[in-house]
């Protein structure tokens, strides 16, 4: 639910530790910076981090907690 092309701060990753160490690993972690490339429609949201792209399902997506950064 964020804005396209916007730089945002990971503040907080709600969910077990499988959801949490999977994140981790795609470097989705509290403090990291994303920005979300695609969020259009229905289906998975496109995020790049540490300049990679990440196609993330909006499930898995709605766990992350950002604020908008600049």
């Amino acid at each position: 639910m964020a804005p396209e092309g916007r730089n945002l701060r990971i503040i907080y990753v709600r969910g077990g530790r499988r959801v949490m160490r999977r994140l981790a690993d795609l470097g989705l972690t509290p403090g990291a910076t994303i920005r979300i490339v695609k969020s259009m429609g229905r289906g998975p949201i496109l995020l790049e981090v540490n300049g990679s792209r990440i196609a993330l399902g909006r499930g898995i997506s709605m766990k992350l907690f950002v604020e908008v950064g600049q």
